[in-house]
């Protein structure tokens, strides 16, 4: 993983991204004075806003902030029917229409800013269906994503689907969070204003999500990610169901792993950091494995 820079810490500012006439609100968080090593894209999850990967809690717990300290730009999107969205999609848009929407607002940000060696998806619960159906485009959209990390996510409900928010419903609210010592106390306060109703198309597909997943995870060609929180209370994740999870991807490579110390949001516990960190790990890995695999070029005045 790169050094921590020495520099102040990243200015992290609110842009827009125009998805072909819908306008998509963005904040971005670049690496002081250098091009990125690759820009890592974090889609919320449902009922939150992009402010979700940048706690500001306590110092630390940013995704924004460490990403580009790191040496990566970062670019929490607001999903389509979130954020200035909202008012052209008040409905919101189903997987198979929002993943277009999303590859077209990347294009319109890959035109005039430097993705380094590519993009980077990073998502929690919802926003990992999103990150799925984009990843399982990905060669339609000229091969662009380097590998997909994805948080408080499965594929089979451990709650009946009369429990998940929805746009006329709060839902059980107490299964975002888990013990509320995973948190710092400000999280709750500052929480409020990341909250944002789920949208009516999305709340009518979630629980066909069982169906939908394996037809996208045998599509994604490129490494997946899954993290699971100890205290995870929406999706089971006992054995049974992560063999089930991983085996859905044909081709691509699958890790599971499981976060100590946190609830079902954890880019918002104390355990973000921890979390944050290990997200670029894997990041890392997928750029080595890509160096890697690329062919030896031949060494001017090597001997043999």
């Amino acid at each position: 993983m790169p050094r921590m820079s020495s520099h102040a810490t990243p200015t992290i500012r609110p842009i827009t991204l125009d998805a072909d006439g819908v306008t998509l609100s963005a904040l971005l968080a670049e690496p002081a004075g250098a091009v990125p090593r690759a820009v890592i894209v974090a889609l919320h999850g449902g009922g939150m806003r992009a402010g979700y990967f940048d706690s500001r809690a306590r110092p630390g717990l940013s995704l924004l902030r460490l990403g580009a300290q790191l040496g990566y730009t970062v670019l929490a999107v607001d999903r389509p029917g979130y954020g200035l969205s909202a008012a052209r999609l008040p409905r919101g848009l189903a997987l198979e229409e929002a993943a277009p929407v999303l590859w077209a607002a990347l294009a319109d940000f890959a035109a005039r800013h430097h993705t380094g060696e590519g993009l980077f998806l990073v998502a929690h619960s919802n926003g990992g269906k999103l990150a799925l159906a984009a990843a399982a485009d990905d060669e339609e959209y000229g091969g662009m994503l380097i590998g997909l990390d994805i948080s408080g996510l499965g594929h089979r409900l451990a709650v009946a689907p009369h429990q998940l928010p929805g746009p006329d419903r709060r839902g059980d609210w107490r299964k975002h969070w888990g013990a509320l010592r995973l948190y710092p106390p400000d999280a709750f306060r500052l929480g409020q204003t990341l909250i944002s109703p789920v949208p009516e198309t999305e709340a009518v597909q979630g629980p066909s999500w069982p169906e939908l997943y394996p037809r996208l995870a045998a599509r994604v060609r490129v490494p997946v990610r899954f993290t699971f929180a100890v205290q995870e209370q929406w999706w089971r994740c006992d054995d049974a169901a992560v063999a089930e999870l991983t085996r859905a991807f044909v081709t691509a490579p699958v890790r599971v792993d499981h976060q100590p110390d946190a609830g079902h949001n954890i880019s918002l516990g104390w355990a973000a950091r921890a979390y944050h960190l290990r997200v670029c790990a894997f990041l890392e890995e997928c750029l080595l494995a890509r160096v890697a695999a690329r062919p030896a070029r031949s060494q001017v005045g090597a001997t043999a």
